[in-house]
Order: structure tokens, then C-alpha cells, then sequence
């Protein structure tokens, strides 16, 4: 019986040591997923794990990444994924997969506005990373993408990482095969461009 009550006060002890520990959400499509990677452990969520540690940040990241997702599915699973895992942060990675299969641009900025305010509402602050569109989409369409995301981020007053693959996208060493999905020599640097705008919202 007294093991019995022992193992009990350590579970509960643990519940609550994992219920103080602040969160971070990473919700996006297959960049964030590490699609295409040989391990978890060599994408650029594993590696913001790491850092926090090392800089001695008392963050758990969730990685609630999917590949191929799209905003309104994306705004489909964020409810139930802020009342699990209650994040203080969410770094909103998502647009990407519209803009490959050229949906509509406005629908697209509604879905994002909308997880944007359930975030906040919920009590998370959020950083969004942007993305862009590779020239053959057209300069309308690119463009229209690109101020999807700056016009998004000063309409709600949000941190904004401008294009997330920044000085990746055209690197063919640190690209799969398929020019889409940065490789593991890339995920460094992907973490490094999100870093910046992610440090100010952190605490210890």
C-alpha cells in the first residue's frame, strides 16, 4: 500500500511539472514535419528543442506539423490542439500547400486570420512564418501570396518571419531532390531564420 501512495505522489507530481512547463505549438504542413528527413531528431523542431535547452529556456515544443496540410485543414485541428497541449506560443507554418495547388488566395488569409484570433483567444501569442511561391505560378499570383502574409501579420499585429526558406530555396545543397523541402543541411538554417523573431516572445 505505501509503494501504491509512493508511485501515485511521483505521477501526479509529474502531471504537474509537465502542466507548468510553458509550450510551444509548431503547427505547419511538411517543412515543420520534417518530411523527407532520415530522423525526428535532424528536422528544425527537434533542433529549437535543442537550443532551448542549451539557452536554458524552460520550453516544451509540440510539433502538431502534418505534411501536405492546408490552412482549412489546418484550421480544422487547432481547436482541439490548443485545448490539449493550452501553448503560450504557436508558430503558425502554414500556406504553403495552398499556394502549390493555386487556391484561393483570399480563402487562404481567412483561414489563417482565423486560427490566428483562436490562438490569441486561447491565450497564446503567435509568430507566423511566411512563404512564397516559386515564379512559374505567375507575378500576380506570387505576389498577391507574398502580402498575404505581411499584410496578415500588421493587420493583427504579429512577428513575422517573411519567407521561411530564406537563403535555402535556391541552395541545391541544402534542397531535396524535389526543390520543395529543405535537407537535413538545411534545417540549421531554417531555425536559424525563425530565431530571431521567436527569441523577444520567449521568457525564462
Amino acid at each position: 500500500m505505501k509503494r501504491l501512495f509512493v508511485l501515485l505522489v511521483l505521477i501526479v507530481a509529474s502531471i504537474s511539472a509537465r502542466a507548468e512547463t510553458p509550450v510551444i505549438l509548431v503547427f505547419g504542413d511538411s517543412i515543420s514535419a520534417g518530411y523527407g528527413l532520415a530522423r525526428v531528431a535532424q528536422g528544425w523542431v527537434a533542433l529549437l528543442q535543442t537550443r532551448l535547452k542549451d539557452q536554458e529556456y524552460g520550453y516544451q515544443v509540440i510539433n502538431a506539423s502534418v505534411s501536405g496540410e492546408t490552412t482549412a485543414g489546418g484550421l480544422a485541428r487547432l481547436p482541439r490542439a490548443l485545448m490539449l497541449h493550452q501553448p503560450r506560443i504557436v508558430i503558425l507554418e502554414l500556406g504553403g500547400n495552398d499556394g502549390l495547388r493555386a487556391l484561393p488566395i483570399a480563402q487562404m488569409r481567412a483561414n489563417l486570420a482565423s486560427m490566428v484570433d483562436l490562438a490569441t483567444a486561447a491565450g497564446a501569442k503567435v509568430l507566423l512564418l511566411g512563404m512564397r511561391m516559386p515564379p512559374n505560378y505567375g507575378p500576380d499570383f506570387t505576389e498577391q501570396f507574398r502580402l498575404c502574409y505581411s499584410d496578415l501579420a500588421r493587420e493583427k499585429k504579429l512577428p513575422l518571419v517573411p519567407f521561411l526558406l530564406q537563403d535555402i530555396a535556391l541552395s541545391p545543397a541544402l534542397m531535396q531532390a524535389d526543390g520543395i523541402h529543405p535537407n537535413e543541411h538545411g534545417q540549421p538554417k531554417l531555425l536559424d531564420n525563425v530565431w530571431p523573431s521567436l527569441k523577444p516572445l520567449l521568457h525564462r
